[in-house]
């Protein structure tokens, strides 16, 4: 039996570089994690490519809250995602819906054949989570050509979603890849894998860095009302993801 392949969530070049070292089979590059991953800049895809020679899938979301877009925001999408596979990128991942929360065909169509057209894969992410019906969206998108569904089975955390990416994947009969994602850890990761039959999964995880240029001033933010500390930002733990890649190997 093959082993289960890792794709790391991340957030920056610097985290793409640290799941490289820990030995990531495919990371998934986005910006502003924060609010579940953003279209990352050219510089971080440039970066990341040239530093690992990894297969980078590159988010195209043009802003949080939501996936039924302004015009202006799903051209935005598409001179970004343009841009993203000239530079290198391997994939793009993205998600339309309408104001229904059913899938927007038409744009997806779009996105999907400019990927097919530049001979890279296509990734719907989990807007699929918040469709009425998740078969009819994956009929769609299969009859579409998208390459991959990421998907916590429509739960806030894959774990308690199990059940149903197991559904998805015997629905899907190898006619569109699965991937489970969102809330796996070292301790649930073997109970995700062994409950959804999946042979791919997808995950984040952080340690806190500390950068002390702005302790002069302490009463200073620069960000929302949140108020998170200046003085830290999130990568990639290698050791943590290492250690799962290592586990992962034995299966």
């Amino acid at each position: 039996m093959s082993k289960v392949l890792l794709e790391v969530c991340c957030g920056s070049a610097d985290d793409v570089i640290e799941a490289h070292r820990a030995g990531a089979d495919r990371v998934e590059l986005n910006s502003d994690l924060f609010h579940g991953g953003l279209t990352p800049t050219l510089g971080e895809l440039i970066v990341a490519k040239r530093e690992t020679g990894m297969r980078i899938m590159t988010m195209v979301r043009p802003r949080e809250g939501g996936f039924c877009y302004t015009q202006a925001e799903f051209d935005t999408a598409l001179e970004d995602a343009k841009l993203l596979l000239s530079h290198g990128a391997d994939g793009l991942v993205f998600g339309f819906l309408h104001q229904d929360g059913t899938l927007d065909v038409e744009r997806t169509r779009i996105m999907a054949e400019l990927a097919r057209d530049a001979g890279r894969e296509s990734v719907f992410h989990r807007a699929i989570d918040v469709t009425p019906d998740w078969r009819a969206a994956l009929d769609a998108l299969m009859d579409l050509g998208i390459t991959r569904v990421l998907t916590s089975g429509q739960e806030p955390d894959v774990s308690l979603g199990t059940a149903t990416v197991r559904e998805m994947i015997e629905y899907a009969a190898g006619r569109i890849q699965i991937l489970p994602g969102a809330g796996i850890t070292a301790r649930n990761m073997d109970r995700v894998i062994a409950e959804t039959g999946c042979r791919q999964i997808h995950l984040a995880a952080h340690r806190s860095c500390t950068d002390a240029s702005v302790a002069n001033n302490r009463s200073i933010y620069y960000g929302g009302c949140l108020y998170p500390p200046e003085d830290r930002f999130q990568v990639i733990d290698r050791d943590y993801i290492g250690g799962m890649v290592g586990r992962l190997g034995e299966k």
